[in-house]
C-alpha cells in the first residue's frame, strides 16, 4: 500500500468517525444543527471520485449538502439534483443558489421538505445525480453531469460479507431521536 492510499484511507476513517454537525449561517449568528453524512462513490469524477453527502435536520425539514474537491473554486454544484431512492422513487431538489467554497472543495445546499425528509427516513438513498458547472480551459472531466453512488468501496469480492452501502435511512432516522 503506497503512502497516498494509506493517507486517504486514514482521512476517510477520521472524517466518518467524527460527530457531524453543519453550521448554518443566518443574519444574526451561526446555528449548529445535527447532521449525518457519507462519502458516496462518484466513478466518473476524475479528481477524487468521492462526493460528501450531508443531511441536516432543521426545525421543520432538512438540508442536503453536497461537497466535492475541485481544482478550480469557480466551479459550482448547481442546477437540479435528483436523489434516487431504493424503492425506485425520486426526490427532485431545485437549486436555490446556495453555493460556496470550503478550502479546496465546492459545496451547495439543497432544501428538503418535511415529506421528503419522511421519505428519506423510510428508504435509503441509492444514488444522487448532480451537475458541476464552470468554464474550463481545454479538456476537463471536472464539469458536467455526475452520479454519486451509495457505495462504501470501489471494489469488492463476491465472498465479502460486509455491507457495501450506507444505511442512510437509519442514519437520518437517528437524527430525530
Amino acid at each position: 500500500m503506497n503512502f497516498k492510499s494509506l493517507f486517504l484511507s486514514t482521512m476517510l476513517i477520521l472524517i466518518s468517525a467524527m460527530g457531524q454537525a453543519q453550521q448554518i449561517k443566518n443574519d444574526q449568528t451561526p446555528v449548529v444543527l445535527p447532521s449525518t453524512g457519507w462519502d458516496f462513490i462518484c466513478e466518473k469524477y476524475a479528481l477524487t471520485g468521492l462526493v460528501n453527502v450531508q443531511i441536516t435536520k432543521t426545525e421543520n425539514s432538512g438540508i442536503m449538502k453536497l461537497s466535492i474537491a475541485a481544482t478550480n473554486v469557480t466551479f459550482t454544484i448547481s442546477g437540479t439534483v435528483y436523489v434516487f431512492l431504493k424503492d425506485n422513487t425520486i426526490i427532485t431538489c431545485l437549486d436555490k443558489a446556495q453555493h460556496y467554497v470550503a478550502g479546496n472543495s465546492i459545496a451547495s445546499n439543497y432544501y428538503l421538505s418535511v415529506a421528503e425528509m419522511t421519505k428519506l427516513k423510510r428508504t435509503a438513498i441509492e444514488s444522487i445525480h448532480f451537475n458541476i458547472k464552470g468554464t474550463t480551459q481545454g479538456f476537463n472531466s471536472q464539469v458536467g453531469n455526475f452520479t454519486a453512488l451509495n457505495k462504501k468501496y470501489y471494489f469488492a469480492t463476491a465472498f465479502d460479507q460486509t455491507k457495501k452501502s450506507y444505511d442512510t435511512a437509519e442514519d437520518i432516522t437517528a437524527l430525530y431521536k
